[in-house]
């Protein structure tokens, strides 16, 4: 991703932009909102992986299959001479 050199000139960046009041607070927001979306993403995965064990649940157990039909076996033609 990011290396350290890369994390300090963009650091740098913010502090001049925003100055040293404001960033603190939106650092802070960044991260409720970084948290919440993890949660968001979490509780998703979560609510699928139940409603797909609840599908499981329900469905029946899939049918045997039939045994394949093979054709008649056929001797090989013999040459004439």
């Amino acid at each position: 991703m990011f290396s350290v050199p890369d994390i300090a000139v963009i650091s740098m960046l913010a502090l001049l932009l925003f100055g040293p009041d404001k960033l603190p607070g939106m650092m802070r927001q960044f991260g409720k909102v970084t948290r919440d979306l993890q949660n968001a993403s979490a509780n998703f995965v979560a609510e699928m992986e139940r409603a797909a064990d609840a599908a499981q649940e329900k469905a029946p157990p899939p049918a045997p299959s039939p045994a394949p039909v093979l054709p008649p076996h056929e001797e090989p033609l013999s040459p004439k001479d």
